[in-house]
């Protein structure tokens, strides 16, 4: 049995991972760990555990993390995330980090688009990124794995076949993503505020979104080729979910039907992703691990449409599955309808 820690463990994320791994027959949560709430029962926190899970949150330095633990997921914001991480991996434990602070590859990209210091500039582009359809042998041999960003997980997923296949082009590629409110974090903030959300759609962040190299460094990696990704995204006012349309130029004469079957073949063997002949919705993969993808062909360009949760797909359930891929297990363990 893996004995299992959350850091940060009184946000959306952790809520989702305690309640994933409560049913995972290989797991044991023995730590949460805050500093923001005291040493409070997680059912003060997250009131469904009621019965569930009889453990407090605590502030916990480093040493007693690492007594308790085989493993640990991080749900803390970036630089705090490292900062935290960087003694854990040091001493053995196995690492899933949920924030973006392992993602990219150069410290120098990092700093400029998170404006701040790299607690764990020694590690940076050594870490496996955590997409196993894409990067299942990286992922295995990996003590610390960088889980994606939620916006970005879709839009990969459906791009990294085709760029490799040579089907469509690595630049003048447009992705805009629907993200529902949870996607902003548990932490009040005036945006998320009701009667600012609600019955409004917003865009943010356009043209400067912190995801944008994240899209161009996996995309990079996987097709050979120099990427470019305009990312926009928006608020919509629902509580979770992500759909992403994706436009892309293709490189010749290319149906939809062709288009799908390169999906198709390259996520045959492939658990969480279905390419779907419908167009997905956030409910089709609500409260799932799946990405349900699929594409349209108009003129000269592909449009490819995503659907994930962006609290499982795209944060809580992708750290687990990561997990099941570090420690051999099933990759699918915990994560069954």
């Amino acid at each position: 049995m893996v004995k299992a820690g959350i850091l940060g463990a009184t946000g959306y994320t952790a809520r989702e991972l305690i309640h994933i791994l409560l049913r995972h027959k290989h797991t044991e949560i023995v730590a949460l760990t805050t500093r923001q709430v005291g040493n409070v029962h997680v059912s003060e926190v997250h009131p469904q555990f009621v019965g569930r899970l009889d453990l407090a949150l605590e502030n916990l330095e480093a040493d007693e993390i690492i007594a308790r633990c085989d493993c640990v997921f991080s749900c803390l914001p970036h630089a705090a995330s490292a900062a935290r991480v960087k003694p854990l991996v040091d001493a053995g434990l196995r690492v899933v980090d949920l924030s973006a602070d392992y993602r990219l590859q150069e410290v120098e990209t990092y700093t400029h688009w998170y404006q701040v210091e790299h607690p764990d500039p020694g590690r940076v582009g050594t870490v496996a990124y955590g997409l196993p359809e894409l990067f299942f042998d990286e992922i295995a041999d990996s003590q610390l794995v960088a889980n994606p960003g939620c916006n970005p997980t879709a839009p990969i997923l459906a791009l990294a076949p085709l760029l490799r296949a040579g089907c469509v082009q690595p630049v003048d590629i447009i992705v805009d993503a629907k993200c529902g409110v949870s996607g902003a974090g548990r932490t009040p903030k005036l945006v998320t505020h009701f009667p600012e959300c609600n019955e409004n759609v917003v865009a943010y962040n356009v043209g400067h979104h912190r995801h944008t190299p994240e899209f161009n460094q996996v995309l990079g990696k996987v097709s050979g080729a120099s990427v470019e990704v305009l990312f926009i995204p928006h608020l919509v006012p629902m509580d979770r979910g992500i759909l992403t349309t994706t436009y892309a130029t293709a490189c010749g004469p290319v149906s939809q039907e062709q288009v799908l079957a390169v999906l198709r073949d390259y996520y045959r063997d492939r658990p969480f992703v279905r390419v779907v002949d419908d167009l997905p919705t956030t409910k089709q993969t609500l409260a799932s691990n799946y990405c349900d993808l699929t594409a349209r062909v108009i003129a000269d360009r592909v449009v490819l449409i995503g659907s994930i949760d962006n609290l499982w797909k795209g944060a809580s359930a992708a750290a687990v599955q990561n997990y099941n891929v570090m420690c051999g297990f099933d990759e699918t363990t915990g994560l069954g309808d």
